[in-house]
């Protein structure tokens, strides 16, 4: 497998999880969304990715883009260890916590919204997370064991942990989050988190490794 990763993009950062959960080794292929005015928008990643988004995955002879698409894809193809539940109710848990960072947080303060706000940028951003951090922080003490969903790593944790590093990246305050600090704590001293975090890839900036 090939991975076409940002050190810091928290989508790659996900599927940096999956890989290593799953014990998948792969060659990574650093794109800079900074530098060249946007290396994603070259025309060979354009080729490989239409969306011009990281990350994007070539295996098993094709192409995936979407970091929860590739996620499904390596559980189906990788069962173990699972990253969706057997019960149901547990499982369209992990989906709908999933969906709500996906699609509810983090693309509201990604990189191409924030080039647009100009100066409030960061402002933005903070209110951005903050606002879906307190629905969060409501539905994960229903549902949180040591992990988002019980006691077991799942796609919920995958995408929680790249964005409470955004969150800390933005200045948000996490004090009246303390579930998904708490959550976030016992994630990051799992192995598979710890070598696919942003300040230990190939690509990051001397200045910011751990």
């Amino acid at each position: 497998p090939v991975l076409y990763s940002y050190f810091r993009s928290s989508c790659s950062w996900r599927v940096r999880i999956a890989l290593a959960l799953k014990g998948i080794s792969y060659d990574l292929v650093p794109v800079n969304l900074i530098k060249d005015g946007g290396q994603q928008f070259s025309p060979e990643f354009k080729a490989l990715n239409p969306m011009q988004q990281v990350p994007a995955l070539k295996i098993d002879g094709i192409t995936l883009s979407q970091s929860l698409a590739i996620i499904h894809y390596l559980e189906e193809t990788h069962p173990n260890p699972r990253l969706l539940p057997e019960d149901p109710k547990k499982r369209a848990q992990v989906r709908m916590i999933a969906d709500h960072i996906v699609s509810g947080i983090q693309p509201l303060q990604n990189l191409s919204i924030l080039k647009q706000m100009g100066e409030k940028k960061m402002e933005w951003a903070q209110n951005c997370i903050a606002s879906g951090f307190q629905a969060l922080e409501q539905i994960l003490q229903h549902t949180a064991g040591r992990y988002c969903v019980g006691d077991e790593v799942s796609m919920a944790d995958l995408c929680l942990a790249p964005q409470v590093a955004n969150a800390e990246r933005f200045k948000v305050d996490m004090g009246p989050y303390p579930t998904i600090t708490r959550i976030n704590k016992a994630l990051l001293e799992l192995e598979a988190f710890k070598i696919s975090h942003p300040s230990r890839q190939p690509d990051t900036p001397a200045e910011l490794r751990a």
